[in-house]
């Protein structure tokens, strides 16, 4: 295990506890709550991962809907909490702990991938988007979500400015679209998720650039090409 692998998982370990409590709040009614309409919309039922599941609540309620769930996270206290939720749902999922910059599984296992705020808290964001990339099967696709550039858990990132090492990078959505586009991805589609008071009619009176500055995330829908 690397030393960013250890660090990281210490620091979610020490997260999950709070993360638990406004878990089902931002799933259902908060930031999160268009994800997984949006993953629906674009993944059939089928056999998906959960790239950095933390406590589990997607992958059930993907499991849920006939989805067959593998759910991965760095932090043991995560996948501890998502097995005592997986208790109270019914379907398929499972849960392990692991690295997602180094997945523990075979080529072309998935035909989907759900990976929420995790790439850029990855070191190596190209390498976490090929690995990605290596367990989708052809034709397969990646929901990835992307931080806004004002959102609050980008504060992770500020001591790199000490020359620290930090559990967060500092890669823009569109950064990230970019990467996906320049090694083996398409866009289908993507879906901003706005910061507390931007509305979609005051959205929709902006340009690109400052749509993505007043976004908390970008939801990117991303097909394996090659």
């Amino acid at each position: 295990m690397s030393q960013w692998t250890e660090q990281a998982a210490k620091q979610w370990d020490q997260f999950a506890s709070d993360w638990r409590k406004r878990s089902d709040h931002m799933w259902e009614k908060g930031s999160r709550s268009t994800i997984l309409p949006f993953f629906m919309k674009h993944v059939p039922v089928g056999s998906v991962l959960d790239a950095g599941c933390g406590d589990g609540y997607a992958s059930c309620k993907l499991a849920e809907q006939g989805y067959q769930v593998e759910g991965i996270d760095i932090a043991g206290e995560m996948i501890r909490l998502a097995h005592d939720r997986v208790i109270s749902f019914p379907g398929s999922v499972h849960f392990q702990t692991g690295d997602i910059s180094n997945l523990p599984f075979a080529n072309e296992s998935f035909s989907g991938v759900l990976s929420i705020n995790v790439v850029e808290f990855t070191p190596s964001p190209l390498q976490t988007l090929l690995e990605l990339h290596r367990v989708l099967a052809p034709g397969g696709i990646l929901v990835l979500g992307i931080l806004g550039p004002t959102a609050g858990p980008r504060a992770h990132s500020y001591r790199r400015l000490y020359e620290e090492a930090t559990i967060q990078n500092t890669m823009m959505p569109w950064e990230a679209k970019q990467l996906a586009s320049e090694n083996g991805f398409t866009l289908l589609g993507e879906e901003p998720v706005y910061k507390e008071g931007i509305t979609p009619d005051i959205a929709g009176r902006l340009s690109v650039e400052l749509r993505e500055a007043v976004s908390f995330l970008t939801l990117f829908a991303l097909r394996k090409i090659d």
